[in-house]
């Protein structure tokens, strides 16, 4: 089942000084089934993070649509924009962008305190999830005590726990050691394995070796990339 369609996007910046017009994407166009785990790879200025912060409704195109289960967020109005990406997607960046004054835990929490969620739910959703990343025991620490990876898979976990359609990644092992990197890597083949789509921005050749497509400039879809 098709789960994102991008249709013909195109984005076209204006610099700030001199009026000068800069093309970040030209006519972009693919599709992702659910259950898929894309790497997106391109070189520097190549388009990723623009791409990436449209299909995260940060950003909207010149031209051209996304559509989300048939749901173009193009066209989603500003003022439900936010519930729109919580009730759907799942963020991990390169920087973790965990808060230092919340408990793991309670940085796990964030999108279902903003969903309005009662905390009995919250809790009885976080620990299937915790003890899948082996996190578990570093809940009630906070980030400034816990590791980079751990940091990380923290916030893998927030990402998840809203039951997302679609978890967009942005650098994820980018500021990650070689052994928390392949830990990451072998808990986000593991979730896609049990059913969720990913679709990562990466510079690193590792990482999107573990996808099962791959997505590079001038964005041409290639299935089963690594076979």
């Amino acid at each position: 089942m098709t789960l994102l369609q991008v249709q013909h996007l195109r984005k076209v910046y204006t610099t700030r000084f001199g009026g000068n017009q800069v093309e970040a994407l030209s006519d972009v166009s693919f599709s992702v089934d659910a259950g898929d785990y894309i790497a997106i790879m391109g070189e520097s200025g190549s388009g990723k993070t623009t791409l990436l912060n449209i299909l995260a409704a940060l950003d909207k195109p010149t031209r051209g649509n996304v559509l989300l289960n048939r749901k173009n967020i193009v066209q989603i109005p500003e003022k439900e924009i936010s519930e729109f990406r919580r009730n759907n997607l799942g963020f991990v960046f390169q920087d973790f962008n965990l808060l230092d004054m919340f408990s793991i835990q309670d940085n796990i929490f964030v999108p279902l305190v903003l969903s309005g969620k009662k905390h009995k739910e919250m809790e009885h959703k976080l620990m299937p999830i915790a003890k899948k990343l082996g996190i578990e025991h570093i809940l009630t620490k906070f980030p400034y005590e816990v590791s980079g990876g751990q940091k990380q898979r923290a916030a893998v976990a927030r990402a998840l726990i809203a039951d997302p359609e679609l978890i967009l990644a942005d650098e994820p092992t980018g500021a990650l050691d070689s052994k928390s990197t392949d830990e990451l890597l072998e808990h986000f083949g593991q979730i896609n394995k049990e059913g969720q789509t990913i679709l990562m921005v990466t510079h690193s050749i590792k990482a999107a070796s573990h996808a099962k497509c791959l997505l590079t400039k001038p964005y041409i879809l290639l299935y089963s990339a690594w076979s």
